[in-house]
């Protein structure tokens, strides 16, 4: 217990260590004496050096957070929900319903002409758009829910309504201009950098209700690693705990794909690196030690994306993969030597 606590301080002091890092990062290099000025209100050499860090920087590494450590907890409610090493924040189609939104704002927007089109591609709208397909697929997916027994048959449910979707986004792509391509592949790449304020504030405080819905079904993970069977034998009430993760995956997935597309990678892998590193199934230590993990990954993927001291910002949803997939053969490689 003494160790697994010590894993969970020394990952608050690296989380601490890579925000830093991350703001200190980019195109313009920043002395970390002025970044921590800059900061606190303190004064800097260079008055341009506050505007990068509070208006670009600062707002960008917040969102890294809330992307990397709410995809990582989305992740593991998914792994112990079907008791599936793959499973991830996706499959229930969440993000394929973002995307159908998102594709249906950018490559169907002409359809309806004029005015109504132009409005259709201002401001909030992709937002909406993807907020508005999550939520659609969100609905169909509970009420599958509350109809069926069998948990792994949502699963199913959740990868036709994600295989569905993408033939829509399949046939839209096809009678689309190459501007309207190149707009929703950019989408598709993820962004961290697009957020201001307001908007980052949207997020953090879905992602944070995401998490405290999450805390209400936390005892009853355990449970559930062992089967349903198990978990109702316990008094879990299954089909109420369902819907709890679901709907907390669903205000996770959906939040940070609506504001900063399909990230990739980190609600997989995350889970997975935090069991092999602490050595636990206990859901009462995996899920601080995921969001604080979850987020010092993706602070450390942004900050590799930064391509420091260069004008050029690579795509985030490239770099999770290329950073993140040969860590993890690697260590259950590295496992799995150890056990023979």
């Amino acid at each position: 217990m003494v160790k697994q606590s010590t894993y969970l301080l020394l990952g608050i002091v690296l989380l601490l260590i890579a925000f830093l890092t991350n703001i200190s990062l980019g195109s313009v290099s920043i002395p970390l004496d002025n970044v921590l000025a800059a900061l606190f209100g303190g004064d800097v050499d260079k008055e341009s050096w506050r505007y990068i860090i509070t208006d670009y920087r600062l707002p960008k590494a917040l969102t890294a957070i809330f992307v990397g450590s709410g995809l990582a907890l989305s992740g593991l409610l998914m792994q112990t929900l079907f008791r599936n090493p793959l499973a991830g924040p996706y499959v229930l189609g969440i993000s394929s319903g973002a995307s159908l939104g998102v594709a249906i704002i950018i490559m169907g927007a002409s359809l309806f002409g004029g005015v109504f089109a132009s409005y259709l591609n201002s401001g909030y709208s992709i937002a909406i758009a993807s907020s508005l397909g999550s939520f659609l697929v969100l609905l169909a997916v509970v009420v599958a829910s509350a109809r069926l027994r069998d948990t792994m048959a949502i699963l199913i449910i959740g990868l036709m309504f994600a295989s569905l979707t993408a033939s829509v986004v399949s046939v839209l792509a096809y009678f689309s201009s190459a501007a309207q391509l190149q707009q929703y592949m950019f989408w598709s790449f993820g962004s961290l950098g697009n957020l201001g304020w307001q908007e980052l504030s949207i997020l953090g405080v879905t992602v944070g209700i995401g998490i405290i819905v999450s805390i209400f079904c936390l005892k009853n993970l355990n449970a559930l690693l062992l089967g349903e069977h198990y978990a109702k034998s316990l008094g879990v009430n299954i089909k109420k705990n369902r819907f709890l993760i679901i709907v907390a995956t669903s205000l996770l997935a959906g939040s940070i794909t609506a504001f900063a597309g399909p990230i990739a990678f980190i609600g997989l892998a995350v889970p997975h690196l935090v069991r092999l590193v602490i050595k636990t199934t206990n859901h009462l230590i995996l899920m601080p030690a995921v969001l604080c993990f979850g987020a010092i990954l993706m602070l450390i993927c942004d900050a590799i994306a930064q391509l420091p001291n260069s004008e050029f910002t690579l795509p985030i949803n490239a770099i999770t993969s290329l950073v993140g997939a040969p860590v993890v053969i690697w260590l259950l490689v590295r496992k799995r030597k150890l056990m023979f």
